[in-house]
């Protein structure tokens, strides 16, 4: 636990490195979207040679790509722990009742608000 405790502590004093992870946790999944589309005919066919081997392989890189993502949006989203003053995410549909208005309602304000701490 000490480990976990001296990374959110070094990225809570240099915040260009919870930036640099969050941009390349979006960056990972979003890329990752793409190869899947761009690619699933390859993709299929070389899983198609050889089931036993490939699908498993397939399925393991895909367990990887998605702890690497989630992995980088926990170091970057660390800089917003125990804080007060932090903005923290969107609230969701939680806090602003069934309505589409509230929901909308929230997401201006989430917008309006991101990166104020920083400016």
């Amino acid at each position: 636990m000490a480990v976990c405790a001296q990374i959110k502590g070094y990225v809570r004093q240099h915040e260009w490195i919870a930036d640099t992870f969050s941009l390349l946790g979006v960056g990972l999944l979003f890329g990752t979207i793409w190869v899947l589309i761009d690619y699933q005919y390859e993709v299929l066919t070389w899983a198609q040679q050889n089931v036993v081997l490939h699908i498993p392989a397939i399925m393991l890189a895909l367990a990887a790509d998605v702890a690497l993502i989630f992995g980088c949006l926990c170091v970057g989203s660390t800089r917003c722990e125990g804080e007060r003053g932090c903005f923290h995410s969107f609230k969701g549909r939680r806090h602003g009742g069934a309505s589409l208005y509230g929901a909308f309602n929230n997401w201006i304000v989430h917008m309006e608000n991101v990166g104020k701490k920083h400016r």
